[in-house]
């Protein structure tokens, strides 16, 4: 089982900016794919804010342009650089891997979260 623990959350005011961590107790070279998620404070879902994999990186409309997710193998850390940001992102972030064992069975890691908060 590997554990996923964010970092780099906090409080800042609108147009500010934040770099979440995603540390991983093992190796992320062998993950399908790696995302940030988000939970706004109203809402009852998560959403996808941004993933990652060896070969593309996708993001929300709502953050295009002012978030970066990027991953380095040899740290076994995800980050997501957030820059100019908005009320609206406030919300507790989550990393999230995934992929599949050897046997073909598929795996799904989250980690505990962290909370960011935007002021006005």
């Amino acid at each position: 089982q590997v554990q996923l623990v964010e970092s780099g959350g906090g409080l800042v005011q609108a147009g500010g900016s934040l770099r979440l961590s995603c540390a991983a107790s093992g190796s992320i070279s062998t993950f399908r794919t790696m995302g940030w998620y988000r939970r706004a404070p109203t809402a009852k879902q998560r959403e996808l804010v941004a993933s990652i994999s060896s070969t593309s990186t996708t993001y929300a409309h709502s953050i295009e342009g002012r978030f970066t997710i990027s991953r380095d193998n040899a740290k076994n850390t995800m980050y997501l650089q957030m820059n100019d940001l908005k009320p609206e992102d406030t919300a507790v972030y989550y990393c999230n891997a995934d992929g599949y064992r050897l046997d073909k069975s598929y795996y799904d890691y989250w980690g505990q979260g962290t909370q960011v908060t935007v002021s006005a």
